[in-house]
C-alpha cells in the first residue's frame, strides 16, 4: 500500500512518559481549577512564563517533587511552556495573553 505521509508530524516521537507526567499534571490542574481554565486567566503570559521559571528552579536546587501535588516540577514547568506556546500558536487565544 502506499501512505503518503512524508514531513507530516511523527507524533511517535513524542516521549510517551514524559506525556503521562504533563496529563497527570494537567489533570491536577482540571481537578483543582477547573479545565481550560488556563485560558482565562489575566496576564498570562507573564504568570505562566513566572510559574514555568518557578518549577524549572525548584528543580535545579534539588526538588523533584512539587510538595503541593507530588508531581513532577519539570511536568510542571512544561505544562506553563505549553500553554505559553498555545496563546502563541493558537488565533483564537493570541488576545487573551
Amino acid at each position: 500500500g502506499v501512505k503518503h505521509d512524508s514531513g507530516k508530524p511523527m507524533y511517535r516521537l513524542v516521549p510517551p512518559y514524559a506525556l503521562e507526567e504533563i496529563a497527570k499534571n494537567l489533570t491536577y490542574g482540571e481537578s483543582k481549577y477547573s479545565a481550560f481554565n488556563w485560558q482565562n486567566v489575566p496576564n498570562a503570559k507573564d504568570r505562566y512564563i513566572d510559574a514555568a521559571m518557578r518549577h524549572v528552579e525548584a528543580y535545579r536546587k534539588g526538588e523533584k517533587l512539587d510538595p503541593e501535588n507530588n508531581l513532577q516540577h519539570l511536568a510542571a514547568a512544561a505544562v506553563n511552556l505549553m500553554f505559553l506556546l498555545e496563546f502563541e500558536l493558537n488565533p483564537n487565544l493570541k488576545d487573551k495573553q
